[in-house]
């Protein structure tokens, strides 16, 4: 799907009044002529509002706690499969063309909201007072939609659509903060992962664990996983995964006669002096240092 137009034609919808963004309700839409399961790319952005989620949702490894409804945001190019039921399609979609927001500060910010790179299982669950905002962020643009388009509509768009990536950015600040126990066991079995690593000695045969490995091992998207861990302890998944490796280094150094080569090496280094740059930068001394001032 290159065109906002292109789409709507497939909802078998009129051609938008704005060529560059549309509101769908999914609610008023035949979606007969969307083939079920076909693979999807879209040349712009989606978020999808919906009023509630039916039956159980995954989220990480747990389930939807909240049943009010929830937001999911998709960026472009990233590859969908349309549903094979129709009871998915339900709700609201707003899609909009990255050229909308080209020449306005939210064209270069809007990559900095991580949730466009969460996976669908990760999505926004909304309580029903920001159920009610959000709503109402949606009906304003709805509105917007329905004038005619003059010289300020681009205007009034962008800034709504960057109040609701705004109040999204918020609500999923309070959504790690009140998930905090599913989030401190997805933290333990991350930490389970790291050890049964090491202990197995993958380190030797593959190297360094990746945050693509252990993101997936979690069955989370990378940046969900970084997001959540930076909000509950102020690293990302790189930092957290490099102090794992610094706290097993200073054990080997404190507990082992081995090398600081031979350390590097168990870790899953390629070169010692990689080691030892990121020993110091994390503890300020070398590892022979931290070797003597242990002893």
């Amino acid at each position: 799907m290159k065109s906002i137009s292109q789409l709507t034609r497939a909802l078998g919808l009129p051609v938008p009044l704005h060529p560059l963004i549309t509101l769908v309700d999914y609610d008023k839409v035949s979606v007969e002529m969307l083939p079920k399961g076909q693979k999807l790319v879209l040349d712009f952005y989606k978020i999808s509002f919906k009023h509630a989620f039916k039956g159980q949702t995954k989220y990480g490894q747990g389930y939807y706690d909240f049943e009010e409804g929830g937001l999911a945001f998709l960026k472009p190019k990233q590859i969908v499969y349309s549903p094979e039921d129709k009871e998915s399609y339900h709700g609201f979609a707003l899609y909009f063309h990255p050229d909308l927001l080209r020449h306005y500060p939210l064209g270069s910010t809007i990559n900095q909201y991580g949730f466009f790179s969460y996976d669908v299982s990760e999505a926004l669950c909304l309580s029903a007072k920001e159920k009610e905002i959000i709503a109402n962020l949606f009906a304003a643009i709805a509105n917007e939609l329905d004038n005619n388009i003059d010289h300020f509509s681009q205007d009034v768009l962008v800034s709504q659509i960057d109040l609701l990536l705004n109040y999204s950015h918020r609500f999923y600040a309070r959504q790690f903060i009140t998930r905090k126990a599913i989030n401190h066991d997805i933290i333990t079995s991350l930490d389970k992962l790291l050890n049964s690593y090491f202990e197995k000695e993958n380190s030797l045969k593959n190297g360094l664990p990746s945050v693509k490995y252990i993101s997936t091992q979690l069955k989370l998207s990378q940046r969900y996983l970084s997001d959540m861990l930076r909000s509950l302890s102020g690293l990302n998944t790189q930092q957290y995964i490099q102090n794992f490796i610094i706290e097993k280094a200073k054990e080997k150094l404190c507990t082992t006669n081995l090398s600081v080569s031979e350390i590097a090496y168990e870790l899953g280094f390629e070169h010692s002096q990689s080691f030892s740059k990121l020993f110091k930068i994390k503890t300020k001394l070398s590892p022979l240092a931290f070797r003597q001032s242990f002893n």
